[in-house]
């Protein structure tokens, strides 16, 4: 399960960046404008990883203007937060959950519908900021459409919880590749919390990638606390994910 997981993180990126190899890491450098990737560890690598590689890849990071900023699996390279941690960044870990069978049933929010959104609907604009105001951050000029394209080309699926008028107030995303998808990018506007707005979100998104032939379905939890919500949707941690940044 781990192995199919680290393949989907090495493709997922490359869909809109570049893959720039420094031996045991590849850094992941965005192509135009959208999210500033990271680097992981190189796809197969299973020897130790240095801290002068680290290091390297961070003069490159520097050099690119981007965040100096790793991603990988505790459990699958075991040695690379000691090398990181060397270096001055700080780790933070995260429950890396997989859903196995079919989601536990979760209700519907009253007074809420929640659908997927397509690249031409009118909510979409309002389901793409609404996990970004989740964390009280603004997206990107841009992001809506960018969204759009990735949705048309079949890398991203979007789902949101819409009110009464049409508007989304929470929303999230999988992204499928081959049969395997993460979910990514839950979030519910603060006024709206404790609702089970992001929980029914995402039973919506996992719904979504079984109906299209998605065999795994993992996600990050930002904490324990997340990790037990998503719980109560049959998803249960069997790695952690770990996330350096400066």
């Amino acid at each position: 399960m781990l192995k199919r997981i680290e393949a989907y993180y090495d493709a997922v990126p490359r869909s809109s960046a570049r893959a720039e190899d420094f031996g045991p890491l590849t850094l992941f450098v965005q192509e135009g404008q959208g999210w500033p990737y990271y680097a992981r560890p190189a796809l197969g690598h299973e020897g130790e990883v240095s801290a002068g590689a680290v290091e390297e890849v961070r003069a490159r990071q520097r050099e690119l203007g981007v965040p100096e900023a790793f991603e990988w699996v505790a459990e699958t390279t075991p040695g690379l937060r000691a090398a990181v941690e060397a270096t001055g960044l700080t780790v933070h870990e995260h429950p890396l959950m997989v859903l196995e069978g079919a989601p536990l049933a979760v209700p519907e929010p009253a007074g809420f519908t929640v659908r997927m959104v397509g690249a031409d609907d009118p909510a979409l604009e309002s389901a793409v900021a609404a996990p970004y105001a989740a964390f009280e951050a603004e997206p990107q000029p841009g992001t809506t459409a960018r969204v759009a394209d990735r949705i048309t080309a079949g890398w991203t699926r979007l789902a949101a919880a819409l009110d009464g008028s049409g508007n989304a107030l929470a929303a999230g995303q999988h992204q499928p590749v081959g049969a395997v998808s993460e979910v990514v990018g839950v979030g519910t506007v603060p006024a709206a919390r404790r609702r089970g707005l992001g929980l029914a979100v995402t039973a919506a998104l996992v719904a979504d990638a079984r109906a299209h032939g998605t065999e795994l379905v993992f996600l990050t939890a930002s904490d324990a606390d997340v990790a037990r919500l998503y719980g109560r949707l049959g998803f249960r941690s069997v790695a952690t994910a770990l996330i350096a940044e400066a």
